[in-house]
C-alpha cells in the first residue's frame, strides 16, 4: 500500500519536473526570438537603458509582464512584446530569468557612489526620503513582490526614478512616487551608481 503511494507520489514528482523544463525551454524559445534584442540571452542587457533581468525575482518579472500586456505599465516596445504571451509563458520567463546569475557594475565615481551608499541605508531625514534597505534590503535583494535592484543598470534606474516621480510608471508601489519626488538630482544619480555596484 505504502508503496504505491510512494510510487505516484514519485511519479507527480517527475511530472512536475517534466513540465518545468518544457516551460524552461519555451521560455527559452522565446527569449531567443525577441527578449534577447534588449535584455540579451543571459538577462544581462544590451544597453544600458534597458534592465537587467538575470537574478530577478520570477514573480516580479511576470506581473511586470502582465502589466506591460494590459497596459497598466506604459512602454509601447513592451506592450508589442507581451501582447500574445500567456500567463503560464509570463511566468516561464521569470523562472528563466531567475536562475541566471547576476552581474554588476564597477563604480565610475567612488564619491558618487558614497552619497548613493548614504541614500540607499540612510535616507535622507532631512528630506523625508526613506532608505532603500527598508524594502529592497540591506544588499538590494528586494523580494518576490518587490525588484531586486542589486546591479542593475545605473541609467535605468535613473529614468525609472524620473518615471515615478512624474507618475508615468504608476503600476508599481505608491510609495515610490513620494521618495522619488522628494529626490534631488544628484541624489538620483548617486543612488542609482552605488545599486549598479551592489553584487
Amino acid at each position: 500500500m505504502n508503496g504505491r503511494f510512494i510510487a505516484a507520489g514519485l511519479g507527480l514528482l517527475l511530472a512536475a519536473g517534466g513540465a518545468l523544463a518544457a516551460d524552461l525551454k519555451r521560455a527559452e524559445e522565446i527569449v531567443g526570438g525577441r527578449c534577447f534584442i534588449c535584455h540579451g540571452m543571459e538577462g544581462e542587457a544590451a544597453s544600458a537603458l534597458y534592465p537587467r533581468l538575470a537574478s530577478q525575482h520570477a514573480d516580479y518579472i511576470a506581473r511586470q509582464l502582465a502589466d506591460f500586456k494590459s497596459g497598466k505599465r506604459k512602454s509601447e516596445t513592451m506592450a508589442g512584446m507581451a501582447a500574445d504571451l500567456t500567463p503560464e509563458e509570463m511566468k516561464a520567463l521569470g523562472e528563466f530569468f531567475q536562475k541566471k546569475p547576476a552581474t554588476h557594475s564597477q563604480s565610475a565615481d567612488p564619491d558618487l557612489s558614497g552619497v548613493g551608499r548614504y541614500i540607499f541605508t540612510k535616507g535622507n531625514q532631512y528630506s523625508g526620503v526613506a532608505a532603500c534597505v527598508s524594502c529592497h534590503g540591506p544588499k538590494g535583494y528586494g523580494t518576490p513582490q518587490l525588484p531586486r535592484l542589486a546591479g542593475q543598470q545605473a541609467l535605468y534606474i535613473e529614468n525609472q526614478l524620473k518615471q515615478f516621480n512624474t507618475r508615468e510608471r504608476n503600476n508599481d508601489n505608491a510609495v515610490m512616487h513620494s521618495i522619488a519626488s522628494k529626490l534631488s538630482e544628484l541624489e538620483v544619480k548617486a543612488v542609482a551608481s552605488f545599486i549598479s555596484t551592489l553584487e
